[in-house]
């Protein structure tokens, strides 16, 4: 029984040191996203942000999920993410004929190292959302956890086209990106949800339980892009502020009273 009662101790302060450097890892992101959109030169933040991002999100996913369980769903999404992004630049499938240029570096096969990146970290954040508006897990979850991540991308591609990291071949109708963009998204999303879906299951708190740390992750997120679009970005976006701010504020308000509440 002691021996038992110690474990849980440690497990518990193990999950609590967690949940601090999340928090930690969470404020220096935003900091860096306050400073990069005052800088004249935004880009050259975007490598610190994307590793803030990430470290903020598994830090919270293993206070939940316990280290492996997190380790094993980002590594499921960044590598989804990954070979996903590296098709795309061979084939031009799902997204659409893009290409990147050489200011986000490192680069694997063309394809920087901090997007497969982003695709773990917002992974874990947007089924975060997902496991709140939808508690039993199966593929309303995975649907709505393709959305909270494909919605983020109406504020990731406009912002990162506009500041020169990648480019489109065609003209879209959702300043200047294609809408096959957004149908490979909702495709590539649903496959990390899947994954991250798999390997949660499989260990640690009941996976209906929403993660207060990562759906904070994703309501930040919303709040500072949806702010740097419409005040802080020259020129400022209106558009891209409402479109990108509606969709990931109306999921992140869906799933507030669960996360919060529950």
């Amino acid at each position: 029984m002691g021996e038992t009662r110690s474990a849980e101790a440690a497990t518990a302060t193990g999950a609590r040191l967690a949940r601090i450097l999340g928090a930690v890892a969470l404020a220096a992101m935003v900091a860096c996203q306050v400073m990069s959109g005052l800088d004249a030169d935004p880009a050259r933040f975007t490598e610190v942000i994307v590793a803030l991002l990430a470290v903020s999100a598994c830090c919270f996913a293993a206070a939940v999920w316990g280290v492996a369980g997190a380790a094993g769903a980002f590594g499921a999404a960044v590598l989804i993410g990954y070979v996903a992004e590296l098709v795309g630049l061979l084939t031009g499938f799902p997204f659409g004929d893009y290409r990147y240029s050489g200011l986000l570096w490192p680069q694997v096969g063309g394809v920087p190292v901090a997007v497969a990146l982003a695709w773990g970290g917002m992974g874990l954040a947007a089924y975060a959302v997902a496991a709140a508006i939808v508690p039993v897990p199966g593929w309303g979850r995975v649907a709505a956890g393709a959305l909270a991540l494909t919605a983020w991308d109406l504020f990731l591609d406009p912002q990162m086209v506009r500041m020169g990291l990648w480019s489109w071949a065609g003209e879209g109708p959702y300043r200047g990106i294609p809408v096959s963009n957004y149908a490979g998204w909702l495709l590539v999303s649903a496959l990390v949800m899947l994954a991250i879906q798999r390997v949660t299951r499989e260990g640690g708190p009941p996976d209906g339980r929403a993660p207060r740390g990562l759906w904070s992750v994703y309501a930040t997120m919303a709040v500072m892009e949806t702010v740097g679009f419409a005040a802080v970005f020259q020129p400022p976006d209106p558009l891209v502020a409402a479109v990108g701010g509606i969709s990931m504020g109306a999921l992140a308000a869906l799933s507030w009273r669960r996360t919060w509440q529950g």
